[in-house]
């Protein structure tokens, strides 16, 4: 990790690994935590392998929705890590995603207490990761991960 170029985020969350894998890779699971609540998810394509497509909408009201992430996997380590891109677009083509490009990584590790959760979300120049800091990082992220702890510790 680059702390000039990189933001990070580390959680137990107390599920097994597979639950947590579950959750972040079946749309259905995925819909319930990716974008804060009371913002609404729906799972376009999520084709969770190498070059496979990662597509969300969001909604507040639940009848509209627009675009949230057009995003590519780069890596899938099926159980362990998850890396993607919103630099390039689910069809591979180069993009300019707003308000950032970025580059996370998502790691999981059995921990005595369920699964230790580690993201990495690295940005092309300072500026970048300055302005994904300053337009809330930390909330943003800490809340869907702890939505996502809710799924995989219910099990639903």
């Amino acid at each position: 990790m680059n702390p000039d170029l990189d933001l990070s985020l580390d959680r137990v969350i107390r599920a097994p690994r597979k639950r947590v894998w579950d959750a972040w890779t079946d749309p259905a699971s995925l819909a319930q935590w990716w974008i804060p609540a009371p913002l609404r998810c729906r799972v376009d394509e999520l084709d969770v392998r190498a070059g496979g497509a990662f597509v969300t909408r969001m909604s507040e009201d639940g009848d509209v929705f627009v675009p949230h992430l057009d995003a590519c996997f780069l890596v899938v380590e099926d159980y362990e890590r998850i890396v993607f891109t919103n630099a390039l677009d689910s069809g591979w083509r180069p993009a300019k995603p707003q308000p950032v490009a970025m580059t996370a990584e998502v790691v999981l590790r059995d921990h005595p207490d369920g699964t230790d959760y580690r993201v990495i979300v690295r940005h092309g120049d300072p500026a970048a990761r300055e302005r994904h800091a300053d337009l809330g990082f930390a909330d943003g992220w800490g809340t869907v991960t702890a939505q996502l702890a809710q799924v995989a510790e219910s099990g639903s």
